[in-house]
């Protein structure tokens, strides 16, 4: 039901030049084809036949009306027979959502011995849907090309995914992003420019003081604590100290229970679907003032628990990563794995098996997680304040996956694929964090050099489900630099891949 609000528009081409009895025989075959498609359950939202377009006017207006429904996320075309061109123009010059091209046919095999030229007039998508290429490549229009018979699974794979992704894209067109806080002081891959994300990618980033934070977390009521804490220990393994409420490690839940209603408490109020923390500004500083108002230390369980809802989250002050994982977290609904934000810890050098460990003080989703997360309270040394903080602890699921991330390179924004191999993780008796260990492919020291040498982040966002194929439709609805480290990778090849991207988009900009 992830996607229930969302709708993909059919629209087919044709013409009148082969009479009325023609266009009713397209549009019959449209409406099958699009039934098929739905009752195939491999798509994840409804595919709406918009009917067969035969002008320019008609064209123009089932574009103009796509832009205008915010139920429609995309727009596939299909050209059953000749449709010329130059009467598609005026509608792609208007569409300003995702286009997929399907190159496809309604009947499977040609009919060798019954075939005449009726036939052949009317079932003409080898010749349309190069005309409609044609126009597309002249317009310069960024789409999807799909080649196959529409009722193989495997076609409508690759429908699902870009549908996935388009309902990705229109949800980050209104997603805001707040900061609680600024970032990490003289991190420069955390920052980047915030008009120009907002041009490229859609997202609108803004700043919230943590004492406007605060003005929240003082409406917190201990009804509301109770509850939300009640629903922690229903939720998860943990050590029986958390459940006395004598103890300091009970306080710190009880702490960690009222960050997370006030962060989603102002979340909400501001309609955001991604946040910031840093763990430099946590409201009042003097944690012994008897009026003290404030965080005792950076929210790392909140943060969890938001990530798994579907907030974006980035770690000191990362917005980029934050509205990121948010858009992952979209693609990724009804896919199995899980997915996370995560930050590139320490390495394991251990010949053909070293590896990364993937952790972050505290925040990393559970819906990664190998078996059900622990509740755990452990000090946590680092930022403003010095304590006793809780978090979930797990290990993660072992098996491929996919990591992302986006940096501002000044003239473009670039996005960073790797393909990764996670591990079985040993126990970390006294780092008690959730965490995951990876191989990069297409081995250690190729995919960690070339994640560098592309300017990759500490911070991903990454899921085991989400193919490179995601993140290629993204990339190009996006208009913007994509590059994929994968099992084929070179560094010869890398670095020639990167120095004609500097090129091109030297020139494009």
């Amino acid at each position: 039901m992830a996607f229930e609000n969302n709708e993909l528009w059919w629209i087919t081409g044709a013409q009148l030049l082969y009479g009325g009895d023609a266009v009713v025989k397209v549009d019959a075959h449209s409406k099958e084809m699009v039934d098929g498609l739905n009752a195939s359950g491999v798509i994840p939202m409804k595919v709406v036949y918009k009917g067969t377009a035969n002008s320019s006017r008609e064209v123009e207006e089932i574009m103009k009306a796509a832009n205008n429904d915010s139920r429609c996320v995309g727009v596939i075309t299909w050209m059953h027979t000749f449709s010329p061109a130059k009467m598609w123009i005026h509608g792609l010059q208007q569409l300003r959502k995702p286009l997929l091209h399907f190159h496809t046919q309604y009947n499977a095999e040609i009919p060798w011995e019954t075939m005449d030229m009726d036939f052949m007039n009317l079932n003409q998508s080898a010749h349309g849907d190069r005309e409609f290429g044609h126009i597309c490549a002249r317009l310069n229009i960024r789409r999807k090309v799909v080649v196959g018979y529409w009722k193989d699974k495997a076609i409508q794979e690759r429908i699902a995914v870009w549908s996935r992704v388009a309902a990705a894209w229109a949800d980050a067109q209104d997603m805001r992003v707040i900061r609680f806080g600024d970032q990490m002081n003289n991190v420069a891959v955390t920052d980047g420019d915030k008009v120009a994300a907002e041009m490229q990618l859609g997202y609108h980033v803004d700043y919230c003081p943590v004492s406007e934070l605060m003005e929240y977390h003082k409406k917190v009521t201990e009804e509301e604590t109770k509850a939300l804490f009640d629903t922690y220990l229903a939720s998860y393994d943990f050590d029986p100290k958390i459940a006395d409420a004598t103890t300091p490690e009970h306080k710190s839940v009880w702490n960690a229970a009222r960050a997370e209603l006030a962060i989603r408490a102002c979340l909400q109020d501001k309609g955001a679907k991604a946040f910031t923390t840093n763990f430099d500004d946590l409201g009042t500083d003097d944690i012994n003032d008897p009026h003290f108002e404030g965080f005792d230390q950076i929210p790392g369980l909140a943060s969890q628990r938001l990530m798994a809802e579907g907030y974006g989250f980035g770690a000191e002050g990362d917005w980029k990563s934050a509205a990121l994982y948010r858009t992952l977290w979209v693609m990724n609904q009804g896919l199995s794995g899980g997915c996370s934000f995560l930050e590139d810890y320490t390495l394991n050098f251990d010949g053909n098996e070293s590896s990364i460990l993937q952790a972050h003080m505290l925040e990393i989703c559970p819906l990664i997680a190998e078996r059900k997360p622990r509740l755990e309270v452990h000090f946590l040394g680092i930022g403003i304040r010095k304590a006793l903080t809780a978090r979930l602890v797990f290990t993660s699921k072992p098996g491929p996956g996919v990591t992302a991330t986006v940096i501002d390179m000044g003239n473009r924004f670039r996005l960073i694929v790797n393909d990764v191999e996670c591990l079985k993780s040993k126990p970390l008796p006294k780092l008690p964090v959730a965490s995951a260990l990876w191989k990069p492919m297409p081995d250690f020291a190729t995919g960690a050099a070339a994640w560098i040498l592309a300017g990759g982040t500490h911070h991903s966002c990454f899921a085991y489900g989400v193919t490179p194929e995601y993140w290629a439709d993204y990339a190009e609805m996006a208009g913007i630099e994509m590059l994929h480290i994968d099992k084929d990778t070179t560094i010869e090849n890398f670095k020639r891949e990167m120095r004609i991207n500097d090129v091109y988009y030297m020139l494009n900009r």
